[in-house]
């Protein structure tokens, strides 16, 4: 089954190598060092250091996984010349929330790319989901745990 796609920038894809390989090359290491320092200590059955070592070691591999995963399924988001007509992957919108009374600019991204507190938001998230494919002028609403939120999309930058 193909996973779906991984949308990054060339930044975000960058920084994703990085990540893989740091975790393989001196996560994997700090880890094994960490079990083998656990293990002489002794009876493993009652021994913390031991299971906390494990644990790291199966959560350090799980992210591994992923980050293979996505780098398997990458999809590079190149920026675009000139006014696009739809929001897309990739866009920088401004919007107007009719709610707070406020504009606000999001930039939509991946997944592995979301900063919120950079108004970079995830193109699987609420928000990213209700502006996808929407044109300027046209209204959105955003359901979110919090309640539904709704935009005016003033301009795609």
């Amino acid at each position: 089954m193909a996973s779906k796609p991984t949308f990054v920038t060339a930044e975000g894809l960058q920084k994703l190598k990085e990540e893989l390989e740091y975790l393989k090359v001196v996560k994997r290491k700090e880890v094994a060092e960490a079990l083998k320092q656990a293990k002489a200590f002794g009876d493993l059955s009652e021994n913390s250091e031991y299971d906390e070592a494990k644990n790291e070691q199966a959560e350090v591999e799980r992210h591994i996984a992923e980050l293979e995963d996505s780098l398997e399924n990458v999809e590079i988001i190149q920026p675009s010349k000139g006014k696009k007509s739809k929001v897309s992957v990739g866009s920088a919108v401004k919007v107007y929330d009719l709610e707070f009374d406020e504009e606000v600019v999001y930039t939509i991204v991946g997944s592995t790319e979301s900063d919120p507190m950079e108004n970079k938001i995830s193109d699987e998230s609420p928000i990213g989901k209700a502006l996808l494919g929407k044109k300027a002028g046209e209204e959105a609403v955003a359901e979110t745990p919090g309640g539904s939120i709704k935009m005016k999309i003033l301009e795609i930058l």
